[in-house]
């Protein structure tokens, strides 16, 4: 939940957010607001969220509720005082009953595009409100492209000085900020501001015309015309790179889109977009070296930065319960970057999960904590359920490691730590376990921690079996896949020897031929086991 000292009013955040997201107020526009929360429609059947029932959050973002629930809920609100009664709904519900409801409760509703994507609309609202919150940027003028701001000002700030509407968008073109649209938006510019893809047939056409190519190699302003088959209007797009300390061009952090709307651009439109596109990098690079002073705090609480935690003051800060169980899930992706693009996913689910969860990101991983679990079954099911909707819906193989019945938040580092130990040890779990626990996994996370630690001290690698790698490597031999079948198989000639695809007699000269080479007895235990792990370490670490 968000909060603040200086609020903004529903006006203002349903422009913010776009008549391309959100329809008209019904209700009263002015209302003052400065916190969110996300409701789903078990929560509504108690009432919606309220802080130990004394206080509501301003604004209730209500996802997956049907009409029957939304009436069932405003009827609960009717009467109720004002503390416990939220100031705004935002629902992609469009029933005039269901507005006329919330009208009768006092609540002003926000009806949100039924195309618009939850994983982007709540964590706009967020950053709107935090904006507000911020001291007030100085008024904009044509000079305010010569400092820095936030990149919605920023965006608004172009759109007066080049002419036309705004989007900004990151490097995986999802829209991180934009100006107002007027009538003349277009399909694209709708539906990227709906969290959407464009057109296919459109994203085609730009690739046909290089102008990807050119914005990841260059500083120029691409003219993008108009293509009446399509419905897209012109544009003007600048790619955002990052600066680079020698003179470089530095990666690509997104881009700055210019669609053009009554009028023409400005005749100096290239130039305000460059200037743009330089002030952008700077506020995503700053934005992304500095976290927010919440998610400083959640990162303490994660253990993120080896400090101890002031448990009272950090629950209070992030409206946790002080004391009762709670589970921390760490996840990571199969394949490295991927999780970061699902990040505002995943923070969503638990949020709906759980209204009070907790999220960060942290390179590959995050990690979830979820108040008020001591039983890991719900929390296992629940990352199962998030785990193979992401893999089909995006495409996005995940693994989960849950630390359950954790005892306090006091706790909650240690845990971390352990899910860690649980993600390191099991990057090659099957399909049915990408969801674990350290009890169900702890063969596999011992071995490998044993492993590395014998990995890492070369006093403990044995100059025997690197020999043994060294002539395979001369002479084009398998002498050491052959031995490992051999230890694998548990001293089995046949097996090992159909496992490397030769013949007994084959496999068993080599056997002698690594007694060898190595001085080691395959008759003897200790032997094969010292050679067993010692060619494990070198797989491990190839």
């Amino acid at each position: 939940m968000a909060d603040s000292g200086r609020a903004s009013t529903l006006r203002e955040l349903v422009d913010a957010l776009d008549t391309a997201v959100v329809g008209a107020v019904v209700g009263d526009p002015s209302a003052v607001v400065s916190s969110v929360a996300l409701v789903d429609g078990a929560e509504l059947a108690d009432g919606g969220p309220a802080e130990e029932k004394t206080s509501a959050p301003d604004v209730c973002v209500h996802v997956g509720v049907r009409d029957d629930e939304e009436l069932a809920y405003f009827a609960a609100l009717t009467g109720r005082p004002a503390s416990l009664r939220p100031r705004a709904v935002l629902s992609k519900t469009a029933s005039p009953e269901v507005h006329e409801a919330a009208r009768s409760a006092g609540v002003a509703f926000v009806e949100v595009h039924p195309r618009a994507r939850w994983d982007h609309v709540f964590p706009r609202v967020q950053r709107m409100l935090d904006r507000s919150h911020r001291q007030p940027t100085a008024p904009a003028d044509p000079d305010l492209l010569a400092a820095d701001t936030d990149l919605f000002d920023l965006a608004q700030s172009v759109a007066r000085n080049a002419g036309g509407m705004v989007s900004i968008e990151d490097a995986a073109s999802r829209v991180l900020a934009h100006s107002p649209s007027d009538e003349t938006a277009d399909e694209l510019r709708t539906l990227s501001i709906l969290g959407r893809e464009g057109p296919r047939d459109y994203l085609r056409v730009l690739h046909r015309w290089g102008v990807y190519d050119r914005l990841r190699t260059g500083d120029e302003v691409v003219d993008v015309p108009e293509h009446a088959e399509l419905g897209t209007k012109r544009r003007l797009v600048v790619g955002i790179r990052e600066p680079a300390d020698d003179g470089e061009t530095g990666r690509t952090l997104g881009s700055i889109w210019l669609q053009q709307g009554e009028q023409p651009f400005s005749p100096d439109a290239a130039d305000v977009l460059r200037g743009a596109a330089a002030i952008a990098a700077r506020i995503i690079v700053r934005t992304h070296n500095a976290p927010s002073t919440e998610e400083m705090l959640i990162q303490r609480l994660f253990g993120l930065h080896g400090e101890g935690v002031d448990v009272p003051s950090l629950a209070g800060a992030l409206n946790l319960p002080s004391a009762g169980p709670v589970a921390v899930i760490g996840f990571a992706a199969s394949e490295p970057g991927r999780l970061g693009r699902t990040g505002s996913v995943l923070r969503l689910h638990a949020s709906a999960f759980r209204r009070d969860s907790v999220t960060t990101m942290l390179g590959d991983r995050a990690y979830v904590l979820l108040p008020g679990y001591s039983s890991q079954q719900a929390v296992a099911a629940w990352a199962r359920q998030l785990v193979g909707a992401l893999e089909e819906t995006r495409s996005v193989v995940l693994r989960a490691a849950i630390a359950g019945g954790v005892a306090r938040l006091g706790d909650v580092a240690a845990a971390r730590a352990e899910v860690d130990r649980v993600l390191d040890g099991t990057a090659d779990t099957p399909p049915q376990g990408r969801v674990t626990t350290l009890a169900e996994s702890r063969t596999a996370v011992l071995l490998g921690e044993i492993l590395d630690m014998v990995g890492s001290r070369p006093e403990m690698h044995d100059p025997r079996v690197d020999a043994l790698g060294e002539y395979d490597d001369r002479h084009g031999t398998e002498l050491r896949a052959s031995a490992a079948a051999f230890l694998a198989c548990h001293g089995d000639v046949r097996s090992a020897a159909e496992r490397v695809r030769v013949h007994p007699n084959t496999l068993r000269y080599r056997l002698r031929r690594v007694e060898q080479l190595t001085g080691l007895d395959l008759r003897d235990p200790s032997d094969r086991l010292l050679l067993e792990l010692q060619l494990a370490v070198r797989l491990r670490h190839r």
